[in-house]
Parts: structure tokens; sequence; C-alpha cells
């Protein structure tokens, strides 16, 4: 696993096509905003290991970066 420090605006980029960015951070929460092909499936944590029904969530995407989940 690779660990880095990030603040507000700096971005990770993976592969040449994933971005990951530091949208904010707000005591011990952080926001982050990702963009990848429409291909790629980004999943919380949570949801990969359950099998839960994932029609139930809606993602809402904005110029192919998902915003809202």
């Amino acid at each position: 696993m690779l660990v880095l420090s990030r603040k507000v605006g700096e971005k990770l980029v993976i592969d040449g096509n994933i971005t990951v960015e530091v949208v904010r951070i707000k005591g011990n929460r952080i926001t982050l905003g990702l963009s990848a092909p429409k291909d790629v499936s980004i999943l919380r944590g949570e949801l990969e290991k359950s099998p839960v029904e994932l029609s139930k969530y809606e993602m809402v995407a904005e110029d192919r970066a998902l915003v809202a989940c």
C-alpha cells in the first residue's frame, strides 16, 4: 500500500486515466473527487465487501467525475 500526504486541491493520477483529488478537509474527514473512464467501476470499500443491491445507490456523475453517491 502506498501512503501519501496531500493538501486540498492536490491530485493523484493512477495509470494516466484515473484522477483522485482532495476536495475538502474538515476535522477528521476528507472529501475526495474521482475522475475515471466510464468503464472503470468505483465502489466504497464497504459496498465491495457486502452483498448489497447496487441499484439502491445512485451515482451522480458530472463531467466524468463522481460527485455524489
